[in-house]
């Protein structure tokens, strides 16, 4: 097997694992992928991930909601292109989230589309299949009494 094929698959083992941390509420070793300088272009809508998250302090701010509100995900595949130095990804992830009495109260597919530089993850653009659920679960977390992270 030729390096490049390998890229993806290394990809995939390295942000997996990241996302498996993240699912026990420790997202260090995600956000140490982001670069100071990054962009999170995620949807608009009535929810506290609304909006574009600017720089490693805002993607650490959306992580702790993500934790916050118990949501887990998971990594389904891998795609990528471009130079090794300037890659673009494009991940299937998978979320879901359960009331603290195990009642499912979100689940949603994605594409993640990452631009990155050197290595870093400079942008990041989120599309959901159905971007009202999150309106949804963010009423089900208010009802819940779990508040975004100021």
């Amino acid at each position: 097997m030729r390096w490049p094929a390998l890229i993806p698959q290394l990809l995939l083992l390295k942000f997996a694992r990241d996302v498996r941390r993240l699912n026990r509420g420790d997202y260090s070793s995600l956000l140490a992928a982001y670069s100071d300088n990054f962009v999170l272009h995620f949807n608009e809508g009535e929810h506290r991930w609304s909006g574009d998250w600017e720089g490693r302090a805002g993607m650490e701010r959306f992580l702790q909601n993500f934790t916050a509100a118990r949501i887990q995900g998971e990594i389904r595949m891998i795609a990528i292109s471009g130079p090794p130095w300037a890659l673009t990804l494009w991940v299937r992830f998978d979320d879901r989230a359960d009331a603290p009495d195990g009642t499912r109260i979100y689940e949603n597919r994605t594409v993640l589309v990452l631009r990155t530089w050197w290595g870093k993850i400079v942008e990041q653009d989120d599309f959901y299949a159905d971007t009202q659920r999150i309106s949804a679960l963010e009423h089900k977390l208010t009802e819940l009494n779990i508040h975004p992270v100021a």
